[in-house]
């Protein structure tokens, strides 16, 4: 038998709903649409196979209000339900745009090699849930994933190595705002 120094308190996933209002949504689906490009994967390129959307990058200038209630909420869950070392978002917000009826994002993880070190990774539900059909964010932690609800205004964290996908959109269109936060390597 090994004797364990630590207990692993680490949680799966937290949840804050209506970090977001709807007007609030509308505003940042305004933004977001306004600086589309075709998402694309690591090394740069575009595999529908693997990923079907269009993003845009939105930093602090463009929606200050919505990174500071972002920091806090987020400091605030990682205190709660994760106490990882964390120092920020550095590549801001992730604006995307699932088209029915293929738009998907396939099993992954959001840790990459050499690359800043994501801690906690985020979606914050733009749509409501009428406006589309499909499009689950799911969390593969078992053998059934876990599939997150889909409120307007919802904001759904986990740590960034939990396999997850974004199944396809079947009937309209999923919006979503997505980030990473960082920190110093796990050791």
């Amino acid at each position: 038998m090994i004797w364990q120094f630590y207990l692993d308190k680490t949680e799966d996933w937290a949840y804050v709903d209506n970090l977001f209002t709807p007007e609030e949504c509308a505003q940042i689906i305004a933004i977001g649409n306004s600086k589309l490009e075709k998402a694309k994967v690591v090394g740069g390129e575009a595999k529908k196979d693997i990923r079907e959307s269009q993003i845009s990058w939105l930093s602090p200038n463009d929606l200050e209000f919505a990174f500071r209630r972002v920091t806090d909420t987020v400091l605030n869950l990682n205190s709660q339900f994760f106490q990882f070392d964390l120092f920020g978002m550095a590549e801001g917000f992730q604006f995307t745009r699932y088209d029915a009826p293929t738009g998907h994002y396939g099993l992954h993880i959001d840790k990459t090699l050499n690359s800043t070190v994501r801690k906690l990774s985020l979606t914050i539900q733009l749509s409501s849930p009428e406006d589309y059909e499909g499009g689950e964010l799911a969390l593969q932690l078992d053998k059934e994933a876990d599939i997150m609800s889909k409120e307007l205004g919802k904001m759904i964290v986990f740590p960034s190595y939990v396999l997850h996908e974004v199944r396809p959109v079947t009937k309209g269109t999923r919006y979503s705002l997505v980030a990473w936060i960082t920190g110093k390597p796990f050791k």
